[in-house]
């Protein structure tokens, strides 16, 4: 693996995260969040924002039935 490859940090509509070689075309679906790094640093970063691993739509019908 080359430890000098760059990452980006993806997010698709179900607010799940994915890293991305940042000389890649960005796969439909899915949008960057600005970060860019080192796969550790991107890592670390998703680690950080990605507190709820459920799906976006999970956690609204589980909100909905609640209430």
């Amino acid at each position: 693996m080359d430890d000098n490859a760059r990452f980006q940090v993806l997010r698709n509509d179900e607010d799940q995260y994915s890293l991305w070689p940042a000389d890649l075309d960005v796969p439909d679906g899915w949008q960057t969040v600005g970060k860019e790094g080192t796969k550790d640093e991107c890592s670390a970063y998703v680690d950080e924002v990605w507190t709820d691993m459920r799906p976006r739509s999970l956690r609204e019908r589980m909100a909905d039935s609640a209430s």
